[in-house]
């Protein structure tokens, strides 16, 4: 349920609306717009009463939303939502380049790969420290070490840096050493770890589980959102379907699907997508150019050698194919999403009324 404030309510109005609110068991979720304000009520709803609340003096009207999730709808939130770290706009008309290994595996690699990323013109440094693997006797990662190593590129490279968490002590360990915490398919519906990441003031990065429904992910970050965080970044890395050629598969439905549903931004893991090197640029510009806010790949400069996912990972002459068939289409994305931005505008205003 959305509460429409008029621009002219009063201090005392809006205090005594939260408090209808909060005496019946619901909770407030208030948004502040350029124009006017709303009330995301989420919870127990079934002692309110929608006329009596439009009935107050300062509400402007009352809208049902019939999706389970609330805070991640944009009936909640007609807006765009743009997520800041460091000088990098995620969710805004440029869309973000997130590249590193699938593995930080030495000092040495971390800041061999941050430099050539940040030549390239990539603006996100991603690693993993706490690998989860399929199996037991794979590479696991260096933990704490390695994420020392992988903030120590980021600063000298002038990158921020993402590394996944995979239970809820690793937040409070990874806290100093990450700019943004990723959650991986397989912690998705982790749901303690999702209302502990709602509790931190980091961007948290979302992916997709092996086969999770539309509105699954987006209920996931719905309990992000409930405890508080709204710097949620959702990802498309792929589903697991009864396609045998690809490692999972890339869903491209679902990014001009989200943007109609969610304000949140959405970026595109054509790595793990496709499993394959040959497939990874012509997923990514297709993302792309159906409205992704950015794209994540795995480089390596020798990914023969890579302790993990070496299929899948770009070498630097690729990454460079595919960062100039990228700017080669670039201008077109971008005249595509400013328009999309002018539909989302309209649509913002008449909300507005």
């Amino acid at each position: 349920m959305i509460i429409v404030l008029n621009n002219r309510i009063a201090k005392e109005e809006y205090e005594s609306i939260k408090k209808y609110i909060t005496d019946r068991g619901a909770k407030v979720h208030e948004s502040k717009g350029t124009e006017k304000s709303i009330i995301g009520v989420i919870g127990d709803k079934r002692d309110l009463d929608q006329s009596a609340m439009e009935a107050m003096p300062g509400v402007e009207r009352v809208i049902s939303i019939l999706e389970p999730y609330k805070l991640a709808s944009r009936k909640f939130h007609p807006q765009n939502t743009i997520i800041q770290v460091g000088n990098i706009r995620i969710g805004d008309e440029e869309p973000v380049i997130m590249a590193g290994p699938c593995s930080v595996e030495s000092e040495e690699q971390i800041f061999d790969i941050a430099r050539e990323v940040s030549r390239q013109g990539g603006h996100i440094l991603r690693g993993g420290v706490f690998k989860p693997r399929t199996s037991p006797y794979s590479f696991q990662g260096f933990g704490i070490e390695g994420a020392r190593w992988l903030t120590a590129a980021g600063k000298e490279y002038d990158l921020p840096v993402i590394s996944e968490v995979m239970e809820m002590e690793d937040i409070e360990a990874l806290y100093p050493w990450v700019d943004i915490f990723q959650v991986g398919a397989r912690s998705m519906q982790n749901f303690k770890l999702l209302k502990s990441l709602g509790k931190s003031d980091k961007p948290v990065f979302l992916k997709r589980g092996l086969s999770a429904t539309l509105n699954e992910l987006l209920m996931s970050a719905e309990y992000i959102l409930s405890e508080g965080n709204d710097k949620v970044i959702l990802c498309e890395r792929g589903i697991r379907t009864f396609v045998e050629y690809t490692r999972n598969t890339f869903d491209l439905n679902i990014i001009p699907m989200i943007k109609n549903l969610s304000h949140l931004p959405i970026i595109v893991d054509p790595s793990h997508a496709t499993g394959r090197t040959d497939l990874i640029a012509p997923v990514t510009l297709a993302g792309l150019a159906a409205g992704a806010d950015g794209f994540m790949v795995e480089v390596h400069p020798r990914p023969f050698e890579a302790f993990s996912d070496g299929n899948q990972s770009l070498n630097y002459p690729q990454l460079e194919e595919l960062l100039t068939d990228w700017r080669t289409i670039r201008e077109a994305v971008l005249i595509l999403r400013q328009k999309k931005n002018k539909e989302v505008a309209r649509n913002v205003a008449e909300f507005h009324g």
